[in-house]
């Protein structure tokens, strides 16, 4: 099937830009029966969850694909990286790879649902877009002209992916691409940041994170790696999230420790080498100072939940 399964090194491959602590997380590779053309998938919510019926996906889980969701009939919730989405008629969801999810509550909700790996988009067009770790997850559009618009574009990669006879890559990568900046200018909650508030040098500080953020926190390193000071780092920073540059990368640490807790079994002092940290203490008290609860605790809750889900969902 299109949602299959992969053992932890796949994924660590796949994700290799995660770094060392991506072989931990288990998830879900991209590999859809007979698709038409490699690294793009478009089909039915509703197909997804009556395929898998195992309870897997109202677990924790995470995907090394992009899936793009839009609610068209009934409601439920989905949960991404620990914020849980209520879902209806008009929801745009849009789940990123590496990012963990379960379907809370599935319920009888349908929509359409776009799947495509890192690599399939158009990358001069839809650069920037397509891997952002702090945009946003879901849109509730309602009636709206975008609404309109994103049921459109979806409608126009349904009709390229069913064609009988040569469907073309080049059409759905651009037909993609312009959905993706469609998506991009749809107004986002007030308080949601605005990555490109910060300009060029928040793009670059934002890469430097991605590669480093399991091996320095210092705001020092990261000004002296890009050439920068910190001031100005600072700057980018406020001016894309309203943090400080030490705020977003510790928000960027306390994440991928909160996705490790929740989705291994790792004890916890393995979980803190993996994000730098020299001692386990050291690390305690980060997360408990960036979540406010301690790191057992934490797994304990997200584990207990997980399990108490029903399998076919509710």
């Amino acid at each position: 099937m299109w949602w299959s399964k992969t053992d932890s090194r796949g994924l660590a491959r796949s994700r290799a830009h995660e770094g060392a602590d991506g072989e931990a997380i288990p998830g879900f590779g991209f590999n859809p029966p007979d698709a038409p053309v490699p690294g793009i998938e478009i089909t039915d919510l509703a197909a997804l969850l009556d395929r898998v019926t195992d309870g897997t996906l109202q677990r924790v889980h995470r995907a090394d694909f992009h899936a793009l969701t839009l609610i068209t009939q009934g409601g439920g919730e989905h949960t991404v990286d620990f914020v849980t989405y209520p879902c209806r008629p008009g929801t745009l969801l849009w789940v990123r790879p590496g990012q963990v999810q379960r379907f809370t509550t599935p319920g009888r909700m349908n929509g359409t649902l776009l799947l495509f790996t890192p690599a399939f988009p158009e990358t001069a067009a839809a650069s920037g877009l397509a891997d952002d770790w702090s945009a946003p997850n879901c849109w509730q559009l309602g009636t709206s002209g975008d609404y309109a618009a994103t049921s459109a574009l979806l409608a126009r990669i349904q009709a390229e992916c069913a064609r009988t006879s040569d469907p073309s890559r080049e059409i759905l990568r651009l037909l993609l691409a312009a959905l993706l900046l469609h998506i991009n200018r749809i107004p986002r909650h007030r308080t949601h940041p605005d990555q490109h508030a910060g300009g060029e040098v928040y793009a670059r500080f934002r890469a430097e994170l991605e590669r480093s953020f399991t091996s320095t926190r210092r705001a020092e390193d990261y000004a002296d790696r890009l050439g920068y000071s910190v001031k100005t780092l600072t700057r980018a920073c406020l001016a894309a999230t309203g943090q400080s540059v030490k705020q977003v990368i510790d928000a960027r640490v306390a994440l991928q420790a909160r996705r490790l807790l929740a989705h291994t079994d790792e004890p916890v002092a393995v979980i803190a080498r993996r994000l730098g940290f020299s001692e386990p203490t050291n690390f305690g008290k980060f997360f408990i100072r960036l979540t406010g609860t301690a790191p057992g605790d934490f797994r304990r809750a997200e584990q207990s939940t997980a399990t108490a889900t029903p399998a076919g969902g509710s």
